[in-house]
């Protein structure tokens, strides 16, 4: 019997419409519970409460605020410190008997939209900082995920967040989601998701904080003298960890042309013998994709790729049976200017790029549109180095693979993935805080700056 769970309005209810949706276990497309699905009138109540509770909740001084919501569990406990550093600045004046410093106040209310793909880690990294500025919160999750936002949403409640800080709003992006991205009254957005849906944000949401982190086409560099072993283990894991399912998953090794057919060979042999399965499953190596669409996805730009003229080594098929199952894929004999090289496919599909030289890898690393995460395999310090500075993106590794961000370090990336936010850390806090600027002058008569200086 699938679980049945409400809104989160001001404690638990229904939705103004009483519809509902259905969310299924994408390794056996069995239905695992049915939800409300929410709609623009009860995006509106939602406001309502969360403006009410605003002021009550922003007054909370912030250390006690971090208490109360200590990649889910890390950034909870790193943002609750942030509680007690929510630092501004003081400098000195240039007049006397003035003194000057800048304060964090928080946003207001805002609305938070998040993808299925981490659906614990990508809220906590919102919600963890919103809360603890002071901001009340509109959530709305992927419609493919939504229990464990239920269950979020369950653990802050319990550990004693007041009703109407947090809202939980399910149900699919129209109209829910446009009526959170476009009310008047909802002073910030952050989003993750596609870059066609940050750009749709950008010109509908009007005048107000928004942060986008929007996916990435994320590269492996490996240089002749890189530990092959190691460069090997990091993209198989990086491109099929997590199915290919994450915005820095590894979808293309730009490899040097001395180790081309090495690698070939060993990347063919490992992708092959992975097991694919249920993600319930200790011994699965690759779970589902999350639904049909992905499936199809995956297929089209199969399709694709041997059309542009790359040769298939391994893989390009969806699995019979039950579950959004496709075999571990991988091209190689790609060009830089191949859509698969270029465009996000969200799935395990993975180009190998040829070159003869660093400089060339770099310059296949930047050529797509997007800049989140990038890694280099060399034992070469001075390559290293130049890689560092010359890829243009948000992160950045050297002998380890694409994946891997820690909670207390800034995450984000450049160009088109996203527009500068950056998320943990202590950067974490500068998309849900305002800074405001402080004048205080003892002096008793009128200074005038810039004029009154000697």
């Amino acid at each position: 019997m699938p679980e049945y769970c409400k809104l989160y309005i001001n404690g638990w209810t229904d939705s103004t419409s009483g519809e509902t949706f259905k969310s299924l276990n994408p390794a056996t497309e069995e239905v695992i519970v049915i939800l409300q699905k929410g709609n623009a009138e009860d995006v509106n109540k939602a406001v309502d409460v969360a403006e009410k509770t605003f002021d009550s909740w922003s007054e909370t001084p912030a250390p006690k605020r971090g208490s109360d919501v200590q990649e889910a569990i890390d950034i909870f406990e790193y943002m609750a410190g942030e509680g007690r550093r929510l630092f501004g600045h003081t400098t000195p004046s240039e007049l006397k008997n003035k003194f000057c410093m800048t304060v964090r106040r928080p946003i207001g209310v805002v609305g938070i939209i998040t993808p299925w793909n981490f659906p614990i880690a990508i809220p906590a990294w919102k919600l963890a900082p919103a809360l603890v500025c002071g901001n009340t919160v509109i959530w709305k999750p992927s419609s493919d995920t939504p229990l464990c936002a239920v269950e979020l949403v369950k653990i802050l409640e319990k550990a004693g967040v007041p009703k109407g800080v947090v809202s939980l709003i399910t149900g699919p992006a129209e109209p829910a989601g446009t009526e959170i991205v476009k009310h008047k009254k909802i002073l910030g957005i952050s989003f993750t998701g596609s870059r066609d849906t940050g750009l749709w944000i950008t010109q509908n949401a009007g005048i107000k904080k928004i942060g986008l982190e929007l996916g990435g086409k994320n590269g492996v560099i490996v240089m002749p003298d890189a530990d092959m072993k190691l460069a090997l283990d990091g993209i198989i894991w990086g491109a099929f960890g997590t199915t290919g399912q994450r915005c820095t998953a590894a979808s293309r090794v730009i490899l040097h042309e001395e180790v081309k057919k090495q690698l070939e060979d060993a990347l063919r042999k490992r992708a092959t013998a992975l097991r694919l399965g249920s993600g319930l499953d200790a011994n699965t190596d690759v779970g589902p994709l999350i639904n049909k669409a992905a499936v199809e996805k995956s297929e089209r730009y199969t399709k694709i790729g041997q059309e542009e003229g790359a040769k298939l080594l391994c893989g390009g098929e969806r699995l019979k049976g039950k579950g959004f199952f496709f075999e571990p894929t991988i091209f190689t004999d790609v060009s830089m200017d191949m859509r698969i090289a270029k465009e996000e496919i969200f799935g395990p599909v993975l180009s190998l790029i040829s070159v003869s030289s660093l400089d060339e890898a770099i310059e296949a690393m930047n050529s797509v549109e997007y800049g989140l995460s990038s890694s280099i395999y060399t034992n070469d310090i001075k390559a290293a180095f130049k890689a560092i500075e010359k890829i243009q993106a948000g992160i950045t590794y050297v002998n380890s693979s694409t994946t891997g961000a820690e909670t207390h370090l800034p995450f984000g990336g450049v160009k088109q993935t996203g527009n500068g936010t950056r998320e943990a850390g202590i950067l974490g806090i500068d998309e849900f805080s305002e800074v405001k600027t402080v004048y205080i002058d003892y002096s008793g008569k009128l200074q005038r700056a810039q004029i009154d200086t000697e």
